[in-house]
């Protein structure tokens, strides 16, 4: 590694680790919101267990049928019949809903978020209940809570909560004063998350030695691209200081994952938004279980399952649970301690990852515009990387220089392959040229350029967010500025930014190839990449196409001092001894053993001839 190399990785280091203790200092403090829950948990389990109730189910003997009976069993079938009722929870961000059917979540609205057509973002799908518990009764009936009726007790249909305000509802299934089964639920005025408690009193008669705490079907699908959404959609499980996920990309088979061990949190999410339940002290099993189906229009939608194995020992038994459902952002779910929630990649990728968020933030805490953050931020980076990238264009611009040489022996030795690579490498010896004096530095960059597509596509903060009005009017989705006929290879349209960025890259290629057998890449790539990018978000190729305008300009920098600094005599005169590398030391060793073997002096040659000679003169004496 050469001195360039060494201060390009020492300025990106500095550049990540500064901006991320800046960041670090400069946000508000997130409150240790897993720590507090902790301490509720423990503070509600040591309570009194008596409690007052405002109401009690009403018992009809006509409701209690023979079908719910044969469905229920004799201790649940009251419950199977009522009117279902809601109240509704307001606070800063969001707007729930829970239903007396099941005392479940039906509605779960954010307020700072839209849908892609501009509808309020609902991420509970329609006719769906989520938080609720399955039993297994001991009379061998299986009971879904859903299909329950509880009573709620409460005096108001509807609450609004702000800043510190907290709210605490509850909702029963009753048989008498000594056993029920209390849920309650806990909103806070400015928070994304619930605290929901399952309470079971004195049903060692009635259920079997667990329940399963469950959250099904994923999330309501917000974006256009369902495709899109569906590619990253997961769920995951945070287990023993350990990460699963699992990931329903077969729609013949369903993905199902079981596990037993110490838990930190489960979750699940799709492209913007997740829902994670975590519980204090939880040691048990887990289960996640995922489903890919076909959607109109050739959509695909991924459905997700979470489920909890609680045991219940008999006696007055409470577990609580806290539920954070909302928008995937990086400072958000890392605050609670979420981070796996985002997917960077592995693990050198994540701190790269993490710290470019925090790049991203404070630039545009100066600049409001997200396209122009954008191209700031690439900016910075492409400088930033310039040691790294000025020996790639070193060595191009050396080759470039040898080439009416290397034509010379191409031309000698067209008929010769091996001539031509041996020739070729005594060029480069002769003239001191490393042919992959490029590639280390590209090489520690690849790190940084794979973080980068990755922030960018699943980058919260782009979406929704126009940049040029009437052309890039969301940064997160393909800025279409051609819709074809027909499908091009998967292809429905052509995106302006992937175009741009094509044409950059074409001018790149035509500054730096200099092999004439690789004339015809310099159009195919540009093609290519303009095709496959026209898929990408609009940051994405805004990054791109803003990053190949300044190589260009750094390039045309570049080639104007090497044509007066780099010449065939510049290149013998500053040349280095240095010591054979092993890849050209086996390369030498190569070549030697086709030139031996193509001159029928090969060491396997030698050694046959070695063997005949004493087996013919041996035959020769017995003769004698």
């Amino acid at each position: 590694m050469d001195r360039n190399s060494l201060i390009g990785i020492v300025l990106l280091v500095l550049l990540l680790v500064g901006y991320s203790m800046y960041m670090g200092t400069q946000q508000e403090e997130i409150p240790k919101l897993r720590e507090d829950f902790e301490q509720r948990a423990d503070l509600n389990s040591s309570e009194s267990n008596s409690t007052s109730y405002s109401s009690t189910i009403s018992r009809d003997p006509v409701n209690d049928s023979l079908m719910n009976i044969n469905k229920y069993g004799q201790y649940f079938a009251d419950f199977a019949n009522g009117n279902e009722e809601t109240l509704t929870i307001e606070n800063d961000l969001l707007i729930a809903e829970i239903s007396n059917k099941g005392a479940s979540i039906v509605k779960w609205q954010l307020k700072n978020y839209n849908k892609w057509d501009g509808e309020p973002s609902q991420l509970i799908w329609p006719d769906n209940q989520q938080l609720y518990q399955e039993f297994l009764s001991l009379e061998g009936k299986r009971v879904d809570t859903r299909n329950l009726y509880f009573t709620f007790d409460s005096p108001k249909k509807s609450y609004s909560i702000s800043g510190e305000q907290e709210i605490e509802l509850k909702a029963y299934l009753k048989w008498d004063e000594s056993r029920y089964i209390e849920r309650t639920y806990r909103f806070f005025g400015d928070k994304y998350h619930l605290e929901t408690e399952v309470r079971l009193v004195n049903l060692d008669n009635i259920i079997k030695n667990e329940y399963n705490f469950n959250w099904s079907g994923g999330l309501k699908y917000q974006e256009y691209n369902t495709i899109d959404e569906s590619n990253e959609a997961e769920a995951l499980v945070v287990m023993n200081e350990e990460v699963l996920t699992i990931d329903a990309d077969d729609i013949e088979e369903d993905a199902k994952e079981t596990l037993s061990g110490k838990l930190d949190y489960i979750g699940l999410k799709n492209k913007y938004f997740g829902a994670v339940i975590t519980t204090n002290e939880f040691d048990g099993t887990v289960e996640l279980a995922g489903q890919r189906k076909t959607s109109p229009n050739n959509g695909m939608v991924e459905y997700y399952d979470l489920n909890l194995r609680v045991p219940y020992n008999g006696g007055d038994q409470s577990r609580s649970f806290l539920v954070f459902i909302g928008p995937i952002e990086s400072a958000l779910v890392e605050g609670y301690g979420f981070s796996q929630m985002i997917n960077y990649g592995w693990w050198l990728f994540r701190y790269i990852g993490q710290a470019f968020i925090q790049f991203f933030l404070l630039i545009n805490h100066f600049i409001v515009n997200w396209g122009i953050t954008i191209i700031v931020f690439s900016v910075i980076l492409k400088f930033t990387l310039y040691p790294l990238t000025r020996p790639q264009m070193k060595s191009m611009q050396k080759m470039k220089v040898l080439q009416p040489e290397m034509q010379k022996i191409r031309d000698k030795y067209s008929d010769d392959m091996t001539k031509q690579q041996s020739e070729t490498m005594k060029l480069y010896q002769e003239y001191g040229v490393n042919p992959f004096g490029g590639c280390l530095p590209l090489l520690l960059q690849m790190p940084i350029l794979y973080t980068l597509w990755s922030v960018f596509r699943t980058n919260i903060n782009l979406r929704q967010t126009e940049f040029i009005p009437g052309w890039i009017d969301d940064l997160s989705v393909p800025d279409t500025i051609i819709e074809f006929p027909f499908s091009i290879l998967g292809l429905e349209s052509l995106s302006g930014l992937a175009l741009a960025m094509g044409v950059t890259m074409f001018l790149q290629q035509k500054l730096t190839v200099t092999d004439p057998r690789q004339k015809s890449m310099i159009y195919i790539m540009p093609v290519m990449f303009t095709f496959m990018f026209s898929n990408f978000p609009a940051g994405l190729n805004l990054y791109y196409f803003i990053f190949n305008l300044v190589s260009i300009l750094q390039q045309l920098y570049w080639n104007k001092i090497a044509k007066s600094t780099i010449t065939l005599q510049t290149l013998k005169q500053n040349k280095k001894p240095k010591k054979e590398g092993w890849l050209a030391k086996k390369m030498k060793e190569a070549q030697a053993i086709q030139e031996q073997r193509k001159g029928g002096g090969g060491p396997n040659n030698n050694l046959s001839k070695h063997q005949h000679t004493p087996k013919n003169r041996d035959t020769k004496r017995k003769k004698k």
